[in-house]
């Protein structure tokens, strides 16, 4: 029997780490850790026990088109202490975000790739 037992890490496609390490360090303030000496650029980001892994990589879908709410798109959902912090600092840096439309304290808001992100309050 398989047993599956939690997630590891998150594979996001970047175009460019400097200005997505911007956001995920910069704005959001996820610290780097070690990232094996792969050959094309990017980043690995810690987040709790799980990691985030940037990969500068040619994107296979199309950037354009995807839903304004990423609610209704692939995305990645972390945890938040509170949604107050990260609004001010979405705010400040001039990034767009939605409310959840569940009615629940959460967000959602792309990177500058477009890749969705769900923070959900847990506070």
């Amino acid at each position: 029997m398989i047993e599956v037992r939690d997630i590891h890490h998150v594979s996001l496609l970047v175009s460019d780490t400097a200005r997505a390490l911007d956001f995920y360090g910069g704005v959001l303030g996820l610290a780097r850790t070690e990232r094996p000496d792969l050959p094309f650029p990017g980043a690995w980001l810690q987040v709790g026990d799980r990691q985030i892994h940037l990969l500068e990589l040619p994107g296979p879908d199309p950037a354009e088109g995807r839903p304004e709410h990423g609610g209704r798109d692939r995305h990645l959902a972390v945890t938040v202490a509170a949604l107050a912090p990260l609004v001010a600092a979405l705010e400040e840096a001039g990034v767009a975000y939605t409310l959840s439309r569940s009615g629940r304290r959460a967000l959602f808001c792309r990177d500058p790739d477009g890749n969705a992100l769900e923070f959900i309050e847990d506070g």
